[in-house]
């Protein structure tokens, strides 16, 4: 085994049951594109020690500046991503927008994806990942693809959806699971997939709830879910575990700097 994968396999096998690592040099360094409490109380459910660095109230320069000092960026959810950056403009009368954030968030994917930072995107973060690779959106999900499985409610408190995940994909080797239990908060989904992007899983209507590398070579850390892990329990295989992983991902970045 060479030096690289050893300290790979010697990183996974401290963080599996993973709090704080008592090897660990220093704490790892998370930019989020726009942080709350729910995102920052679920990574530190996984370790308490992670920095956070929330990007949305900086100036793009600055903001870019400190992702690259990051081990990895966490694309929350929010608005929706402006239809005009996937050819579709007469659709923003439907959404609620902030062009700040798309802008910010743009120039952020740009620089993650050439540095290979590990990126972790949460429903609006899948939504914005996609577009920026150049895929393209359902607008609004009971106009454009009518379905009986809930995907927003009056209340999101209790709303949730079976999803289906994909054979021989990052997500399954992550959850170990075929199938899960979500909540939903969405009305828009993936129409086509960014390039290089597969689709990881799928609600029982078809609509896709999660994406990642189709092939992950020499390129960084990638996944992003339609559901909001961050407000499940965390016995939920589809919970803890993107977490865990993602952060896995960002100690391996954090070592081999």
């Amino acid at each position: 085994m060479n030096s690289r994968l050893f300290i790979i396999f010697f990183i996974f096998i401290l963080m599996a049951s993973c709090t704080r690592n008592p090897f660990q040099p220093q704490p790892i360094r998370l930019a989020m594109s726009k942080a709350t409490d729910n995102y920052v109380n679920w990574i530190h459910r996984i370790d308490s020690t992670v920095q956070i660095f929330d990007l949305y109230e900086l100036p793009v320069d600055s903001a870019v500046e400190i992702m690259k000092s990051c081990h990895g960026i966490l694309f929350t959810g929010g608005e929706d991503v402006n239809p005009s950056y996937y050819r579709q403009p007469a659709d923003t009368v439907q959404c609620e927008m902030d062009k700040g954030r798309d802008s910010l968030e743009f120039a952020l994917i740009k620089v993650a994806l050439k540095k290979k930072i590990p990126i972790l995107g949460i429903c609006r973060g899948l939504q914005i990942l996609n577009v920026a690779t150049g895929g393209t959106l359902v607008v609004d999900i009971p106009t454009d693809y009518p379905t009986t499985i809930p995907h927003r409610c009056e209340d999101y408190t209790k709303c949730h959806h079976h999803v289906k995940i994909t054979d021989n994909t990052l997500l399954k080797e992550v959850c170990k699971s075929d199938t899960g239990w979500v909540n939903t908060n969405h009305h828009q989904a993936i129409a086509t997939p960014g390039t290089g992007l597969r689709i990881s899983a799928r609600s029982e209507d078809g609509l896709p709830e999660a994406i990642e590398w189709a092939d992950p070579k020499d390129k960084g850390y990638f996944m992003a879910v339609q559901w909001h892990p961050e407000r499940m329990e965390k016995e939920n295989p589809l919970s803890d575990p993107l977490a865990r992983a993602f952060l896995q991902a960002c100690l391996i970045r954090m070592v081999l700097q």
